[in-house]
């Protein structure tokens, strides 16, 4: 069982609905997709006259904005993107985490950010009566408020890369795949680093090595390796269907 996630720009590669096809007859009925979305979500912002804030890297979600975040990635990006995968063959089923409840956050503790949340529940079940039937789930990452007064269908705002892994412990992964713009996590010099233990990783964030998105990617990255994932990795559409490529993200090498 594979977790992809597919970050904006990735996701609108031309190239994606034939490589997904060649993964999926390759290993059919044994993925799930979580998509991101930003760039989308902050053009309908801007459209609507709301322009897109952040604190800390965390878009800021009021009340106002779950309709606009409903509309940008529950109903525009999921849906293009399982009409793009249908088109090519695959049995795409687009799935919101609101859906049947099949995700469920609490917020963060940080007022500033509103309803942001983080990923509490994964109904597994709903994803492998999905995955029995030999459907391609392709999630997006909106959460059910599991603190909401009961008869409340109040949403949050939850990061991609957080519902991917909270996925991928769910579905007891094998793997976890960041599929980025970037061929993986890079040194100074521009290098992919091939494998990166936690410790490492922790210190890329703290000296600016890893800035943006990757800092998002590795700190799912590494919740989702002291969770139980098998392996996580961090690269670019080809490393679907090449295993060698990419970042590898091991454990700290003192829990070795």
């Amino acid at each position: 069982m594979r977790v992809i996630k597919f970050g904006g720009r990735a996701q609108d590669d031309a190239r994606l609905p034939m490589v997904m096809r060649a993964a999926w007859a390759a290993a059919p009925a044994s993925m799930c997709i979580v998509h991101g979305g930003g760039e989308q979500v902050s053009a309908l912002q801007r459209s609507l006259g709301a322009p897109a804030e952040f604190v800390r890297g965390r878009r800021v979600t009021r009340e106002a904005d779950i309709q606009t975040i409903r509309m940008a990635l529950s109903g525009g990006v999921n849906k293009e993107l399982v009409a793009r995968l249908t088109a090519a063959g695959v049995p795409a089923i687009g799935l919101s985490g609101e859906d049947a409840g099949l995700l469920g956050a609490r917020r963060l503790g940080d007022a500033d950010l509103g309803l942001v949340g983080e990923p509490a529940w994964v109904d597994v079940a709903l994803l492998r009566h999905v995955l029995a039937g030999s459907y391609l789930p392709v999630v997006s990452p909106l959460a059910r408020d599991l603190d909401a007064e009961a008869g409340l269908s109040r949403a949050l705002n939850v990061n991609g890369d957080d519902a991917a892994a909270a996925i991928a412990v769910a579905l007891e992964a094998d793997e976890l795949l960041f599929v980025s713009d970037v061929p993986g996590v890079k040194d100074p010099d521009g290098a992919v680093i091939r494998q990166l233990d936690a410790d490492e990783a922790l210190t890329a964030i703290s000296i600016g090595t890893a800035t943006g998105g990757m800092v998002a990617k590795l700190s799912a990255a590494m919740s989702a390796m002291e969770r139980g994932v098998g392996r996580v990795r961090i690269g670019d559409l080809d490393a679907l269907l090449d295993p060698a490529r990419g970042t590898v993200l091991a454990p700290s090498r003192s829990l070795v």
